[in-house]
């Protein structure tokens, strides 16, 4: 147990340093632009251009940085203290400081979220734009002489270190062990924090003295990646092999590393391959005099020749030693797959690799059973989630409404996933879910969707159903809805289970304060709290729009007592997986009598406008009006 909490501290911790870098690399994609384009050994070196470079390696990536970490904490007010306090690390040091920007953006803002929590309620009524104001501008300064003073030669100190070991292992020839450490870190998501925390800053001060640096090579050669997905072209089997080809492009191409992590934790000997494909790739760039004279990110062939020097060796050594890692990683990973039992599922380690990242994959998609068109004559639409209590039931909802709107008599329904029947002809579901209903129900058309309330899989499918001109008039099936409920929905949402202003360290905290609260009311019996929270482990139940409806399992159905709701409003937001949540309303539904009020809080959530509103309610009044008038 001991090993495993460690396991997820570390990726949770690498997820989040990776969250700090990923929204800005558009900006290290414009420096390295400018950096391979106009210094002295560039393409077009241009001395007036050039001086770009340092200004923006030194202060524009440090302070977005820093902004995006205290951000990540704290919301607008962290980012502003962030961005502060990373100035202090900034002009103390004459390296650039993204190491440093990664301690002092989150510093800054769990520091003056502290203050505001600390002074909430305290502040007399149009006193609030001074005490903000001048907290934020106080606690930052103080931050900012405390990293100029402290943090910002601890950093220096910390990275000379790196630089006399980086330069020890070059000259005693061992830089390709580092793909030792490198490869297994991307696994788990900390290969941004590596990349940019570390690598990049020393890289960015060889430039400066060099004019290149392998060190930008280590982490972003695509070569070990490519072998491994070339290796399952050939010798991989189902959906792997099928698959294998598409991601392979993807990943040299566009640089999308953590496509080929699925087919590594599908056979874990891989990372064998992917450490010996690294290694030898940099022996080889060692060997040629290989380097970047900018940061590629993405990690794409493409972005690695535009930031190779201008010189016919360069593009040699660059080139050969992505090959080189490519061949190396391709021949021990066909190894791998020819000997051994394969027992592939890529979906469910698509799945592992979803829960390791700590957030949705942007790739996750990619592994899913590509489907032909929307059948024609369509009569069933059916939205299936784990129980079929909550997520499935709002889906639905807004649904049948845009089916009413377009003058399309089809029937909209939802279930559980284990209850799906079998002449459904469109299945719509949470995308974690969508292989256990294609698994159920083979022949139906399956859409997966990441929104429940707000996703444009819907508009799209109404498009798609308005154009089929067979499509069949079929009467509405009877089902549990609010039109057969309307007596027994009185007095479902209550003033005493709306709590306003809440705060949760996490979303396991919030869960459990949801089903805590239908616990009291007679809702549920106790032990459908832990049912609630295996629920959003088995898949989240984050529904869009800053919007979560924790409810229990399928099994759990048993121990619902009556129907019931809580809503819980968190300004300040609570994590869901990378997701920010800030309305939570916990259910327990008996018998689909709480589906009409479910159906009107789906609408309601469907638009930002509402949730804002809900959101800066004052009253539990107020918040309920909102809800009742939809």
């Amino acid at each position: 147990m001991a090993q495993s909490n460690i396991k997820v501290a570390v990726q949770k911790f690498g997820n989040f340093l990776s969250s700090m870098v990923m929204p800005n690399i558009g900006a290290f994609i414009a420096w390295g632009l400018i950096t391979a384009l106009f210094i002295p050994t560039g393409f077009f070196p241009n001395e007036s251009l050039a001086k770009l470079v340092d200004p923006m390696v030194k202060y524009l990536l440090p302070l977005l940085i820093g902004y995006t970490g205290g951000k990540l904490v704290h919301d607008q007010r962290g980012g502003v203290v962030g961005a502060i306090a990373t100035m202090g690390v900034i002009v103390g040091s004459d390296i650039p400081m993204f190491l440093g920007a990664m301690i002092m953006g989150p510093l800054g803002g769990y520091i003056i979220k502290k203050f505001d929590q600390f002074i909430e309620g305290k502040v007399r009524t149009g006193f609030e734009m001074l005490i903000n104001n001048f907290s934020a501008g106080i606690l930052g300064g103080i931050l900012a002489i405390l990293a100029f003073l402290g943090v910002s030669p601890a950093v220096d100190g910390f990275t000379g270190a790196l630089v006399v070991g980086v330069d020890w292992m070059v000259a005693h020839g061992l830089l390709p062990l580092t793909s030792i450490l490198i490869e297994p870190a991307k696994i788990l998501f900390l290969n941004n924090a590596i990349n940019h925390g570390i690598l990049s800053p020393i890289g960015a001060e060889q430039i400066r003295t060099n004019g290149q640096s392998i060190l930008l090579l280590l982490e972003t050669n695509p070569g070990p990646g490519l072998g491994i997905l070339l290796a399952y072209c050939f010798f991989g089997k189902g959906t792997a092999k099928q698959s294998a080809p598409g991601a392979a492009i993807i990943h040299f191409i566009g640089g999308i590393h953590e496509i080929y992590f699925p087919y590594v934790l599908m056979r874990p000997l891989l990372i064998i391959a992917a450490i010996l494909g690294g290694m030898s790739g940099v022996f080889t760039f060692v060997l040629l005099g290989g380097g970047l004279q900018a940061v590629a990110s993405p990690g794409s062939i493409l972005a690695i020749l535009a930031a190779t020097p201008g010189n016919a060796g360069s593009y040699v050594a660059n080139i050969s030693g992505v090959l080189v890692a490519a061949v190396v990683s391709f021949i021990v990973g066909s190894l791998i797959l020819k000997t051994g039992k394969q027992t592939e599922d890529l979906d469910e380690a698509a799945r592992k690799m979803q829960e390791m990242k700590g957030k949705k994959s942007s790739v996750a998609g990619s592994f899913t059973k590509q489907q032909g068109e929307v059948p024609a004559s369509v009569q069933k639409i059916v939205f299936a989630c784990d129980a079929g209590m909550g997520s499935s039931a709002m889906g639905a909802s807004l649904l049948r409404k845009k089916v009413k709107q377009a003058n399309l008599n089809i029937s909209v329904t939802n279930t559980a996933i284990s209850n799906i029947p079998s002449d459904a002809q469109i299945v719509i579901t949470q995308e974690e879910l969508t292989p256990r209903a294609q698994n159920k129900v083979p022949d139906a058309y399956h859409i997966s969707v990441d929104n429940f309330l707000s996703s444009p899989e819907y508009d799209k499918l109404i498009d798609q159903l308005k154009n089929d001109h067979t499509t069949s008039k079929v009467e509405e099936e009877k089902r549990v809805s609010a039109e057969n409920n309307t007596d027994s929905n009185d007095g479902l949402l209550k003033e005493e289970n709306v709590f306003l202003n809440q705060h949760f360290s996490s979303k396991e905290e919030a869960i459990r304060f949801a089903g805590s609260v239908l616990v009291k009311g007679g809702y549920a019996e106790e032990n459908y709290v832990e049912a609630m929270i295996d629920r959003d482990n088995m898949t989240s139940t984050y529904m869009g729009n800053d919007v979560a409806i924790p409810h229990g399992t399928e099994e759990a159905k048993k121990n619902v007592l009556r129907s019931g709701f809580t809503v819980i409003q968190v300004p300040e937001g609570v994590d869901f997986d990378g997701e920010k949540v800030r309305l939570i309303f916990g259910i327990a539904g008996k018998d689909g009598t709480h589906l009409e009020i479910l159906s009107g809080i789906a609408i309601t959530c469907s638009d930002m406008d509402n949730i804002e509103k809900m959101v800066h309610a004052k009253s539990a009044k107020e918040l309920m009006a909102i809800i009742q008038r939809n």
